[in-house]
């Protein structure tokens, strides 16, 4: 290091001791390039203690009247020196005694703490970590399971569940051939609600729902299927699941998750008030365009459906929403919809079948 003109090569006197014994020694200290010079007898070398080595009892600051000096290369020693100017040229010599540096060093593990928690918030940011979603991936499957029953029939109260033998088989077959393309072991469970209202909502445990008013606007099959996959699209991210330990709270999901009791009835509704986010819509959109390319079903029904629903204004108002407020359309989806690569499919139903799904509720 270059050394300050002002003290370089000054002597100063010191006391040392060895550490070893009770007493101390007089003695001439420099401040050299290489460290504190110590000198004890004139016919001697000097002994150094380098820089970095050393501590002291205090930190150095520029009231400091002298200084009490450590070096790990000489553990028990100690070395001290009298007067202000000796413990201000050192603290230029060894800026890591002073009392700005101690200050650095206690601040540094909040320093550390802070940017930790900022990389942290930025992690949750970027993979949008929430602890509902989180607890929605931890359920087991057959709570999952439980909370979609409730719902279901929370959903179905004062209006009747359509079971016609021959339109139920269709949507069976149909539904068993979209979830073998979603890679859904168990497949998806699809319940149809007589009420005229148009939607379709993904409920917990892979269940759906499909109300009678949507088959019967449907244009064909294609689009029944397209839905379908829309939501078991939000199936498998467990978008319903989140949005219910949302709606309940995570102290009562964790009751779930443990094997507590509870019922979800009287809060199965609830699940309908919530509007998807767009990211949300946008992964459904995307597990229902790889599903439908799956089952070789085209993806003009989806698009066309968007297309239509996107138009219409003023649906019927009720307990159970309607498809526009909790599956908002926004351009960019029926964009990606309609942008799709034309590839080899079929129709999703042969035109008997499509009557009997269109019948399923006993009506033609």
């Amino acid at each position: 290091m270059s050394m300050p003109s002002d003290f370089a090569h000054q002597r100063f006197e010191a006391r040392f001791s060895d550490g070893r014994t009770a007493s101390s020694t007089d003695v001439f200290v420099e401040l050299t390039e290489r460290g504190i010079a110590i000198v004890r007898k004139a016919s001697e070398a000097p002994q150094i203690w380098p820089y970095g080595a050393l501590t002291t009892s205090e930190p150095l600051t520029r009231h400091a009247i002298d200084a009490l000096v450590t070096s790990s290369h000489q553990p028990g020693a100690t070395l001290f020196v009298p007067g202000p100017k000796f413990a201000r040229s050192l603290a230029q010599c060894a800026p890591h005694l002073t009392a700005s540096a101690e200050r650095w060093r206690s601040a540094r593990p909040w320093l550390w703490a802070t940017v930790a928690l900022i990389a942290v918030a930025i992690g949750i940011w970027m993979v949008e970590f929430s602890p509902a979603r989180t607890m929605a991936m931890m359920l087991p499957d057959e709570a999952r399971k439980t909370m979609g029953r409730q719902v279901v029939n929370a959903m179905g109260q004062g209006h009747a569940t359509c079971n016609e033998a021959e339109g139920r088989a269709v949507l069976d077959t149909l539904t068993a051939k979209l979830s073998k393309a979603a890679n859904i072991t168990n497949g998806f469970n699809v319940v149809v609600i007589d009420r005229d209202l148009i939607n379709a909502f993904a409920t917990p445990g892979e269940n759906i729902v499909l109300t009678r008013g949507l088959i019967e606007s449907a244009k064909g099959p294609d689009e029944i299927a397209g839905v379908l996959a829309h939501e078991m699209g939000h199936g498998i991210e467990r978008h319903p699941e989140t949005g219910l330990i949302r709606a309940i709270g995570l102290t009562a999901a964790a009751e779930l998750l443990t094997g507590g009791g509870g019922t979800l009835s009287s809060v199965g509704v609830t699940l309908l008030q919530f509007s998807y986010s767009r990211d949300a819509e946008g992964q459904a959109d995307d597990h229902a365009l790889r599903i439908l390319r799956e089952s070789k079903i085209s993806a003009q029904g989806l698009a066309g459906f968007f297309a239509r629903m996107s138009k219409i204004e003023g649906l019927k108002e009720s307990d159970l929403g309607n498809l526009l407020s909790t599956h908002p359309i926004t351009k960019e989806r029926l964009a990606k919809a309609l942008q799709q690569k034309a590839y080899e499919s079929e129709p999703a139903l042969n035109d008997a079948d499509w009557r009997a799904l269109k019948a399923i509720c006993g009506t033609n």
